[in-house]
């Protein structure tokens, strides 16, 4: 073998190895052999009666049960909806409950998917839409980042920041930032 052959195999080795190291760590295979859980507690809450969507607290209809008027007013459902796979297959559910302190909090029940990198999660103004053509729309529109994913299984609360205006947020996603794409989604119907 020629010193100029060494040379090319040598250079060559070397950009095998930097171009592997960099795709190990840009794609993080191992991810999508992993799982983390996590079960936070769910807040609790009523479904809204009546045209104006607010329950009367002392009305035992309207809430199931009566509450005292001392008590604060309970958590209200806003909107929730049921995970579609994307990118991986996924499973779970979402609420959007105002909270009787009159925060907003998006809380995931039984979510079910794969780990990745960098994976958030939005509230969005774009339609769920099954299958591939849905699986990129996400970043097209408006959309709230309420943190990345605590973990790919489980329950699990976000607080949405104060002040933001959820007129039209009518979907969330779990979304690949590094890969622009969705690995689940729900619609967010209003309750």
């Amino acid at each position: 073998m020629t010193s100029r052959t060494r040379v090319i195999v040598v250079v060559a080795a070397v950009a095998v190895a930097v171009v592997g190291a960099a795709g190990l760590y840009w794609f993080q295979p191992r991810r999508l052999f992993t799982d983390r859980t996590v079960d936070e507690a769910l807040p609790t809450f009523v479904t809204p009666v009546g045209p104006d969507a607010s329950p009367d607290p002392t009305d035992p209809v309207s809430t199931g049960s009566a509450v005292p008027t001392d008590q604060p007013p309970p958590n209200v459902l806003l909107a929730t909806g049921t995970f579609i796979s994307h990118e991986h297959p996924s499973s779970g559910s979402a609420h959007l409950v105002r909270l009787a302190d009159g925060r907003v909090q998006l809380a995931l029940e039984n979510l079910a998917t794969s780990d990745g990198p960098d994976l958030h999660v939005w509230l969005t103004d774009q339609p769920v839409i099954e299958g591939t053509a849905g699986w990129h729309v996400f970043d097209d529109g408006r959309y709230v980042e309420l943190g990345p994913l605590k973990a790919n299984n489980g329950n699990q609360v976000y607080d949405v920041p104060a002040g933001t205006d959820l007129t039209g947020l009518t979907s969330v996603t779990i979304w690949c930032k590094r890969f622009a794409v969705s690995f689940a989604a729900a619609r967010l119907d209003p309750a």
